[in-house]
């Protein structure tokens, strides 16, 4: 016993309230994001960096996956689509690319919220390339300042083939697999004539997608999109060129953009971040996840030593 309650009871008091202070801390953090009044008109930021990657974020300070995730972009659009207050969306990119199909259901929503009647306007940052341009070009008006890095249309897989020094090193990989293309891409076989036909249709079928996306958006031919998509990068200035922007500006002369499109007077343009919150709230809250895991395996260690149980997890 230690004072009135068991060292049992008081690990679990400290689980406890070890968890309630997280949920509680992430709340408070999580709420702060919002810089404008509620029932204020503004326009909606919804922000892109990093590598786009389809699901939900996820991970911790330790095991913590780097970009954005389509799921919470989607989120970010679908609430400014049916805000009423939100007039106008700024769309700002600094990404390399990423997923093709994260991209073509992150433009799904752009198109959604330019159906419902709000303009989406992009400003690019260093990079708006690849999947990060799919995205792009379903805006309505589309800003890189001259030394932005942007198009680099294009589609592939990428494939090792480590055999060779596996032998060397008398390590063998065998399969039993239910087809003959179930290990396709496999790093311990050459890849097979029929498996290279196979994954050469599924980028030309991608990138055809990809065609047709930039020539919708773009109000292109597409026999021009394909002179310039084959995987180049283009400066803001050289895109302007092409086509593949309307005009070169910063950050701010997008939102004025958007502000204008939307009916705001000039001056200060009311904005708010869609999902913004403090950098520490998702920090914190996948950690507390993990903390309370730790300490839920640490009480039940402890539990089982003093009383000789075993324990079933």
């Amino acid at each position: 016993m230690t004072g009135k309650y068991t060292r049992r009871q008081l690990l679990v008091l400290i689980l406890g309230a070890a968890l309630v202070l997280a949920a509680v801390l992430a709340f408070f953090l999580r709420s702060g994001g919002t810089a404008e009044p509620v029932g204020k008109d503004y326009v909606a930021v919804v922000r892109i960096d990093g590598t786009i990657y389809g699901g939900a974020e996820t991970g911790g300070l330790l095991a913590q996956q780097q970009g954005t995730a389509s799921e919470r972009i989607m989120r970010e659009l679908r609430a400014a689509r049916l805000d009423p207050h939100a007039k106008a969306v700024l769309l700002r990119i600094n990404s390399p690319g990423g997923s093709a199909a994260a991209a073509q259901e992150i433009a799904e929503e752009v198109d959604k919220v330019k159906s419902g009647g709000k303009p989406v306007v992009v400003s690019m940052g260093d990079l708006c390339a690849s999947a990060g341009y799919w995205i792009a070009c379903r805006g309505d008006y589309l800003f890189a300042s001259p030394a932005s890095m942007t198009g680099s249309i294009g589609v592939y897989i990428d494939y090792n083939n480590i055999e060779e020094l596996m032998n060397k090193l008398g390590v063998y990989n065998e399969k039993i697999k239910s087809g003959a293309h179930k290990d396709i891409l496999s790093m311990w076989r050459p890849m097979t004539e029929s498996e290279r036909a196979l994954l050469q249709q599924m980028v030309d079928d991608i990138y055809s997608q990809f065609i047709r996306v930039v020539s919708d958006g773009r109000r292109m031919d597409e026999e021009k999109v394909r002179a310039l998509a084959d995987g180049r990068v283009f400066t803001g200035r050289q895109a302007l060129d092409a086509g593949l922007i309307d005009a070169l500006g910063n950050y701010y002369d997008a939102l004025n953009y958007a502000a204008s499109r939307a009916g705001f007077a000039d001056g200060d343009v009311p904005t708010k971040t869609a999902g913004a919150a403090h950098p520490l709230a998702g920090l914190l809250a996948s950690e507390a996840d993990g903390f309370g895991r730790r300490m839920a395996d640490a009480a039940m260690d402890r539990i089982a030593s003093e009383s000789g149980s075993p324990v079933v997890r």
